[in-house]
């Protein structure tokens, strides 16, 4: 069952964020940067993992026996059932830094590379009923299922795995939601519409676009990240300060779950009938089951577009500046605060000799979109504030600049890990009193640990999601590959994450929870916090086949015999309604 002329090939190539067109290759002056900052000697230009092929990567073999694929095939189409490795690589990791340096690993044409555990075969289902097939018979036969949407997890939210910790499951598939790729039904007068879970940010702002609507949600995933993962990764998009974070504009979904189908969200505006059930669903990452569709708030696509960059003398004057136009609620669609070492440094912005530097200070970056005069008073009131507090105009083209290259930076991670740099990118957030100490408890924590393996580490970052209440903190980090570069980052990231934990911050604000972050749950949430997760989880999946080791653990007693009688049960049971489940398992 190796056909895939029905199941859609993911455009990111399986080793890079991006695709080999996007690939972004290393200037002269980055180069001579990093040579000079951290002893990485360059190749400008050189692309390395660029032409590897999928054929050089070793992949786990495929567990499933015929009589499995030959039942999937009967439930979804055999067209729509693929075991090919084309298929499975690009579906076996997401795109964080040590999934890229787990492929770079891995392909070594001597045959004694890294093996990537990989999905044993990826399925397309089409319809709610046919993945509610899908997961009795998973339920039943012991098969952990990802859902997959976009596939731009940087949290190990991708990651198959063939154990929760307490159960082991004889093979795993890829649910992928690319067929789940429409707008069922607009409603232009209450601002409401519903999309399948698979379509892409594009896609779903195209075909609102014929409605004269957007969503406006634009996080640095955008081009490929799905409408189900933004839902099931609480997503924080750029225009964040104007339109809210995606699980902001969440009005309904449907979840397909082992034990059944459901839909959440009361069918109006606001209800005080109990918990909401929809904060149990948005930020699941596929651990209860598979978001198929989402109603969402949308807009009217903004008339006008207005922009102005500012420079602070230093980031707490700026952070004062941002807190004040927060709370004061002068309206900026997008406002965002590099510190000093990101507003030199700007990786992504070009990489011309003889460009013009960046001014001195920190940059700070506003964009206002909707009609002429909305824009015009909302621009006026924060442009009077910000400058009023020490910030200094540099006019339109920062603003616009950055615009045109929001979503540049991932793809020039790519060489600057087949340079020997290691590049990754954290993000945490904490009120505004608290942000002084967390910005130097992380500082201190990742020039600590990669510091003693042996590189300097340069350390950006900037704010991009503001509240009332406090901010997003934002790290970028460039260092020297030292020994094993994945052990190294894992160190690195172990450190600042318990510095987080220790100092206020939380461990993730919208790149979700995955395999990565959930060690650190408890610090977050509590004992009896994971344990109520536990409960919801048993009672929606209780063979723990749904996305294993991702949000939550199996927790002590877990596949005892009381969740093997509810697994039988669940099969037995209406799982026939269809509902909906995470388009992508950690897609931000």
């Amino acid at each position: 069952m190796s056909k895939d002329t029905g199941v859609a090939l993911p455009p990111m190539k399986f080793n890079l964020w991006g695709t080999v067109d996007e690939a972004k290759p290393l200037g002269p002056s980055t180069a001579g940067l990093l040579k000079k900052l951290m002893g990485v000697v360059a190749d400008p230009g050189a692309t390395a993992a660029m032409d590897v092929p999928v054929s050089d990567a070793r992949l786990t073999p495929v567990r499933l026996t015929e009589q499995d694929l030959t039942t999937f095939g009967g439930l979804i189409g055999e067209a729509h059932v693929t075991t090919d490795d084309a298929q499975r690589a690009p579906r076996s990791r997401g795109k964080s830094s040590l999934d890229l340096l787990e492929w770079r690993h891995a392909s070594d044409n001597s045959g004694t590379g890294h093996v990537i555990n990989a999905p044993d075969a990826v399925l397309a289902p089409a319809s709610e009923e046919q993945v509610a097939k899908v997961l009795r018979y998973c339920t039943a036969h012991g098969i952990a299922v990802v859902p997959f949407g976009g596939g731009t997890s940087v949290v190990g939210g991708l990651t198959p795995s063939d154990s929760d910790g307490s159960r082991t499951f004889r093979a795993v598939v890829s649910l992928d939601l690319a067929r789940f790729d429409k707008l069922t039904d607009v409603d232009a007068e209450s601002g409401l519409a519903t999309l399948r879970a698979g379509l892409t940010g594009p896609a779903a702002e195209l075909l609102l676009a014929e409605h004269g609507l957007q969503i406006g949600h634009y996080p640095q995933s955008f081009p490929y990240a799905t409408i189900g993962g933004y839902a099931v990764t609480r997503s924080s998009g750029q225009n964040s300060a104007g339109y809210g974070r995606f699980d902001d504009m969440v009005r309904e979904m449907t979840l397909v779950t082992p034990s059944g189908t459901m839909t959440v969200g009361q069918a109006s505006p606001a209800s005080a009938a109990g918990p909401d059930l929809r904060e149990l669903i948005m930020g699941s990452e596929g651990a209860f089951g598979v978001v198929t569709r989402v109603r969402l708030r949308v807009h009217p696509v903004p008339q006008v577009k207005r922009y102005e960059a500012f420079t602070f003398k230093d980031f707490p004057s700026g952070v004062a500046a941002l807190r004040a136009v927060t709370q004061t609620g002068t309206g900026p669609t997008v406002i965002r605060l590099s510190d000093e070492i990101e507003s030199s440094v700007n990786l992504s912005s070009g990489d011309k000799a003889g460009e013009t530097k960046s001014p001195p200070g920190c940059m700070c970056i506003t964009m206002y979109e909707g009609t002429p005069e909305h824009t015009a008073s909302r621009h006026k009131e924060t442009r009077d504030l910000l400058l009023s507090m020490g910030a200094r105009s540099v006019g339109e083209d920062p603003a616009r600049h950055w615009e045109q290259g929001r979503f540049n930076a991932p793809v020039l991670r790519d060489s600057l890990l087949d340079a020997g740099a290691l590049c990754e990118t954290l993000e945490t957030a904490t009120d505004w009193s608290n942000v002084p100490r967390l910005k130097k408890a992380v500082g201190d924590a990742l020039a600590s640990s990669l510091n003693d393996s042996g590189t300097m580490a340069l350390i950006m970052c900037h704010i991009s999601h503001v509240y009332a209440e406090g901010c997003s903190l934002y790290f970028t980090i460039v260092a020297a590959q030292k020994g094993d570069a994945v052990a190294q980052w894992r160190a690195a990231k172990t450190a600042v994450t318990r510095a987080l934990t220790e100092n206020g911050g939380t461990v993730t604000h919208h790149h979700a929870v995955g395999k990565d972050h959930q060690p650190f749950m408890g610090a977050e949430i509590g004992e009896l916090g994971l344990e109520i997760l536990r409960a919801v989880k048993n009672r929606l999946d209780p063979a723990g086949i749904m996305n294993p080791g991702t949000l939550v653990d199996a927790g002590v007693g877990a596949g005892g015999s009381g969740a093997g009688g509810a697994a039988g049960a669940a099969v037995g049971e209406g799982a026939g309604g269809a509902g909906n489940a995470g388009g992508a398992s950690g897609t931000g």
